[in-house]
């Protein structure tokens, strides 16, 4: 049985990745699938880094809980809007606050090497937007879907990444909407 779990990084309860999420969700548990969630928005924790990599900051106990269901996930589905080019700023909070060196990655003593943690895991990245997702890539080079597929997921050993753009949703009509939200469930299923 795979484990996954869905991080949503949209801080908005009522915003339509919610309904991506819960999509999602409902697809990957009629697969047999275990899953679990990651609600950004209702973790309490202090999303500074406050003094970098110099000193750490204890996590706090919303933040250890969310580790634990990373560790525990096979499978990490980012659900997220793009905004100016990336993504919520408590979403990229939550990553400075987790994605630690000696937990997500370590780095080798006297070498530009670091050893990646999360080997053996995947990810799928499910993000809206108000362009298409062509228009997304070719023009912008995709920041956000860089930053947290390579600079991030991939750094840490989490491969493959797959990623699948939704949009547009400013003006979308309920028609176009429950075509993704099928879409999203059928990705869940399929566990990918």
């Amino acid at each position: 049985m795979k484990k996954i779990v869905i991080i949503n990084g949209h801080p908005n309860k009522d915003s339509f990745n919610f309904g991506i999420a819960e999509a999602y969700r409902s697809g990957a548990i009629e697969a047999g699938a275990e899953v679990k969630e990651i609600v950004i928005r209702d973790l309490h924790f202090n999303p500074n880094l406050q003094f970098g990599y110099q000193k750490r900051i204890e996590l706090e106990p919303d933040l250890v809980k969310a580790w634990e269901v990373i560790q525990w996930a096979d499978h990490l589905v980012w659900v997220h809007p793009v905004w100016w080019g990336g993504f919520p700023a408590l979403m990229k909070g939550f990553i400075d606050r987790l994605f630690l060196p000696g937990m997500a990655y370590k780095y080798r003593e006297n070498s530009v090497w670091w050893d990646k943690l999360l080997k053996g895991k995947t990810a799928h990245i499910i993000t809206t937007l108000d362009q298409p997702g062509w228009y997304y890539r070719l023009f912008f080079g995709r920041p956000s879907v860089n930053q947290l597929r390579k600079s991030i997921l991939e750094y840490c050993g989490v491969k493959p990444v797959k990623v699948t753009y939704i949009g547009i949703i400013r003006n979308s009509k309920e028609e176009q909407r429950s075509k993704w939200l099928r879409k999203v469930k059928e990705l869940g299923r399929k566990q990918k």
